[in-house]
């Protein structure tokens, strides 16, 4: 990826959506997990759908966000709703990436809580042993009630210690918590990353603002 990416996540509006469809975004992202922005797999169908009349670019990949899920409930999304990316936030081992990465022949990003101060519970051992297995490591603030998706950044000097691992293994980095677009073209310019994930810092009460979103992409994609 030569330019920061930008997903727009927690997409829940067929309207909202349409809405978007001249903006330069590179993924979508569907929740399917226990949240306020939770969708089904009918609903994300519907969603998929509108992804074919995007205008502006290529078509944003969808990418459906999971945390520890069976089997039942992969194979109930995926059958209605046939997804281009799984994301995983939970405690999901290496061997479960695999398995989900290989079963549905998809690409698996993998979601590493870290704390305020940009810091996670894993050695180095640990996260060696998820090369090979995810496509994309995604850096997100710990949220106590739903693992992430807290709406908080975290210390992002902290940035180049995990850029420094992605890089050595040609995996993309994607960091979320906390994004705005007053905040975002800050962490473009000084960390690069390979991707940005944003879901409540372009919503108003709880709801997406296409208003907030074009800023954001605006301003990510000038920087």
């Amino acid at each position: 990826m030569n330019k920061t990416g930008i997903k727009i996540c927690g997409l829940q509006s067929v309207e909202v959506l349409k809405s978007m469809v001249n903006l330069p975004v590179d993924y979508i992202g569907f929740v399917f997990a226990d949240s306020k922005r939770r969708i089904d797999g009918v609903q994300a169908g519907e969603l998929l759908r509108v992804l074919d009349e995007w205008t502006s670019g290529s078509r944003p990949r969808s990418v459906g966000v999971f945390v520890n899920p069976g089997d039942a409930l992969l194979n109930d999304v995926m059958e209605k709703a046939p997804l281009d990316v799984i994301q995983l936030h939970g405690q999901e081992s290496p061997q479960r990436c695999r398995e989900i990465r290989e079963h549905f022949g998809i690409q698996v990003f993998k979601a590493w809580s870290v704390d305020s101060q940009g810091q996670i519970e894993r050695s180095a051992d640990e996260l060696d042993a998820y090369v090979g297995t995810i496509d994309a490591l995604l850096l997100d603030t710990y949220d106590p009630l739903y693992g992430g998706g807290s709406g908080k950044t975290f210390a992002w000097d902290r940035i180049p210690v995990y850029q420094a691992w992605t890089h050595q293994h040609e995996i993309p980095l994607f960091v979320a918590g906390g994004l705005t677009a007053d905040n975002a073209e800050k962490l473009v310019h000084e960390y690069h990353p390979d991707g940005l994930d944003v879901s409540s810092g372009v919503e108003t009460n709880g709801v997406k603002d296409i208003a907030k979103i074009t800023a954001f992409v605006e301003r990510v994609k000038q920087a």
